[in-house]
């Protein structure tokens, strides 16, 4: 392998998902949101019968975030899983500084899961990270990673 490509997030409405990714997170959207796309070469491909589903795209440094919502079928849970599940997944986004990006966000009303967490011994010595939370209730992260010297 040589890089991600991009990592796909499923969310309930692109409507609702778009602005938070681009207007809170500030993220650039490259594509979308799409039509439906929808055929047996669709649902074979994603392993969902039936699948019919539109999606959105954003640049995230040298690689993409992608936002898919499924028009059919229809989730068959109604919130997400906690991080602690079998395929949990979070998104963690790198940035300069943490604590200011933390008041960036915080003004744009996001709420955090705690405060800032601090690493400066051990194997993740240099990480400043904290969680929050998408309208989906989706783990995403920021960290800032100031490795040491």
């Amino acid at each position: 392998m040589k890089a991600i490509f991009h990592t796909g997030i499923t969310v309930s409405d692109l409507d609702q998902s778009i602005p938070f990714y681009r207007d809170v997170l500030g993220l650039k959207l490259i594509t979308g949101p799409t039509e439906v796309f929808e055929g047996d070469e669709l649902s074979q491909g994603v392993g969902v019968p039936g699948a019919r589903l539109r999606l959105a795209i954003f640049e995230v440094g040298d690689g993409s975030l992608e936002l898919l919502q499924y028009i059919e079928p229809k989730s068959p849970v109604d919130e997400c899983m906690p991080p602690n599940c079998l395929g949990a997944m979070h998104v963690a986004f790198r940035v300069d500084d943490a604590r200011e990006k933390m008041k960036e966000l915080e003004s744009k009303g996001v709420n955090f899961q705690g405060p800032l967490n601090v690493v400066d011994e051990g194997p993740l010595s240099g990480w400043r990270w904290v969680y929050f939370k998408d309208p989906d209730g989706i783990t995403l992260e920021i960290i800032e990673y100031n490795p040491p010297h």
